[in-house]
């Protein structure tokens, strides 16, 4: 099997406008074969991820528009790096299994390796390299900077980025330890594709930007896009999206 389909089940980032497009916290389902993993459970997500009916569970980072839908249990595995654990310690989820960064770890015949990145020092973020079987794709929902760049994006077919903010970033500097956190531009990941060849690119966790107003946000994000060599498009609640290799993502 030489395809994978991403179902964005959510897109909303962590702010309080909601749409028709952009409803639900981001989300996003993973299928190839009989594997269905959700990655992220945002609150949004709390007494309705089984509608998604996923095999298993991954978490990107435990603010908690990525995992407190995991407040009260699920059904199936989760799996999360060592921070979201320690965050999550009292919630009683029965199938905890750790990911070790930068070590691929198979789920339901999927490997996922995390690489840490830049975003929260309250919580530590990790993006996903996603592999399924000649497929990989590279995840990043909330991103200020990605640590081994070039190795997280090396030969990817598509990039899953950061949709909060178009053009500027936002980011401050964390008082606990004087370093950079927030959410990096659009215009920026593109970059970060560009130097890498990478030739295909979605945004999800949409900011107000981009929920606010989504048609011309759409049309930004295209010529940005455009400008770099890159097929970019914004993610909405709902959308099926097939990677093959050595092809253009199919978009439903």
């Amino acid at each position: 099997m030489c395809r994978v389909t991403l179902t964005f089940l959510g897109t909303r980032a962590n702010i309080d406008l909601r749409s028709r497009r952009h409803w639900r916290h981001t989300s996003t389902l993973v299928s190839y074969g009989g594997a269905r993993v959700m990655i992220d459970c945002g609150a949004d997500w709390l007494h309705a991820v089984d509608r998604a009916r996923p095999t298993a569970i991954v978490v990107t980072h435990a603010h908690p528009d990525h995992a407190d839908g995991l407040r009260q249990g699920v059904s199936c595995p989760v799996y999360a790096p060592p921070a979201v654990w320690k965050a999550t310690a009292r919630w009683p989820i029965d199938r905890r299994y750790r990911l070790r960064l930068r070590s691929p770890t198979d789920i339901d015949g999927v490997l996922f390796e995390a690489f840490p990145l830049e975003h929260s020092v309250i919580a530590p973020a990790v993006g996903y390299r996603i592999t399924a079987g000649r497929v990989t794709v590279f995840y990043a929902p909330d991103v200020l900077r990605i640590q081994h760049p070039a190795q997280a994006l090396d030969g990817i077919q598509l990039y899953i980025g950061d949709g909060a903010t178009i053009s500027r970033p936002i980011m401050r500097i964390a008082r606990q330890r004087g370093v950079a956190v927030g959410h990096a531009s659009i215009g920026a990941q593109l970059r970060w594709c560009a130097v890498a060849g990478v030739r295909s690119a979605t945004f999800t966790h949409c900011g107000r930007a981009i929920v606010g107003a989504d048609s011309s946000a759409s049309s930004r994000v295209r010529d940005l896009g455009r400008a770099s060599g890159i097929d970019a498009r914004i993610a909405h609640d709902g959308l099926r999206v097939i990677v093959r290799r050595a092809a253009r993502p199919i978009i439903h």
